[in-house]
């Protein structure tokens, strides 16, 4: 290690010393905390714009009780195959631990299983609920954003997913005997605190996708692929900071991490659709974006039959004929009270 990591050390970030609460009979992990409070921030946000968006109340959270176990086994499922040596052995030489599969504590969950698999259980719910997915994407959108911030502090307490060695004044120390610790290093090391860099880049992105979204109307699933471009852009550059085995794959004669691939191909797919939706987007005479409900065509809400009558038809008077008298007038009124 060079002096000047030696000189900075003491303000480096330092290794956890908690990674959960032993209970007895079992642990729970800081990391699974963080996945928690993630989810939980993540769907009072949503809530929140759900209903200025006029949509019926709770149906977020309905939709995402379809969407977030879905999601949950699409990040594993994704993490499992693009980090396989851990599980099956390099080139799947069986000599790895398949029940390792199962210990989603010790970390590994991909965003890209979590946004496939549970838009396929957004889509379950919401064609149960008679809502647009569209809509509910869009307004999901800067929350999930939120909970991968909120998440990562995970992979700090886990001591997972840092990057190559640095001598800048915030690296991160690993403890020298933790799995994790890479064995080509000298105990000290300083490592890219990966887990904080894609923090902040989230946390930043959750204030300009919102800022957009109250300056431009971002819907039609506008906001769901403003949410990819933004991560994807970021995530590029991060996860080749990174050091963890993964997944390598050589494309034009470029050898980089899976992610890093995938997150190029999904940043250019989110561009070309929101270029697209913008254009198409309707539009009123006057030249404003027309509003967009959040409904299934023919599952809208009945409308309550008090709104939809005259509110003077409950109102109910007596006609009197021209030729009664006043008497026989009052005594007709006096007889329907």
């Amino acid at each position: 290690m060079s002096p000047l990591a030696a000189v900075v050390v003491p303000a480096a970030i330092p290794a956890p010393t908690w990674d959960g609460f032993d209970l007895g009979f079992t642990k729970l992990h800081a990391y699974a905390l963080c996945i928690l409070a993630g989810i939980i921030v993540a769907l009072w946000l949503a809530s929140r714009r759900w209903a200025a968006r006029g949509g019926p109340e709770g149906r977020v959270v309905d939709i995402s009780l379809w969407a977030i176990p879905f999601g949950l086994v699409g990040a594993r499922l994704y993490h499992v195959f693009s980090s396989p040596d851990a599980y099956f052995g390099p080139g799947f030489d069986g000599t790895g631990d398949l029940t390792r599969i199962w210990r989603v504590w010790e970390g590994g969950l991909g965003i890209w299983g979590a946004v496939a698999l549970g838009a396929v259980g957004a889509w379950i719910g919401c064609r149960r609920y008679g809502v647009k997915l569209s809509a509910y994407a869009d307004v999901v959108a800067p929350g999930v954003l939120l909970a991968q911030a909120i998440g990562r502090l995970g992979n700090y307490f886990n001591q997972e997913l840092f990057g190559g060695p640095t001598d800048l004044p915030w690296g991160l120390q690993v403890s020298s005997d933790h799995p994790n610790f890479p064995t080509e290093y000298m105990s000290g090391t300083l490592f890219h605190p990966t887990f904080l860099y894609e923090m902040l880049w989230n946390l930043l992105g959750v204030a300009i996708l919102l800022l957009l979204d109250r300056r431009l109307r971002l819907r039609r699933g506008m906001m769901l692929w403003a949410y990819v471009a933004w991560y994807t852009a970021g995530r590029v550059w991060i996860e080749r900071l990174r050091i963890d085995d993964a997944e390598m794959i050589t494309i034009l004669g470029i050898t980089e991490r899976l992610n890093v691939w995938t997150s190029l191909l999904l940043f250019l797919i989110a561009v070309a659709f929101l270029i697209w939706l913008w254009a198409t987007r309707p539009r009123t005479p006057e030249g404003r974006a027309e509003a967009d409900s959040v409904w299934l065509p023919g599952r809208e809400p009945e409308p309550d039959a008090v709104e939809e009558s005259d509110p003077g038809a409950l109102e109910t008077t007596p006609v009197e004929p021209a030729d009664r008298t006043p008497g026989q007038a009052s005594r007709n009124t006096a007889s329907q009270e």
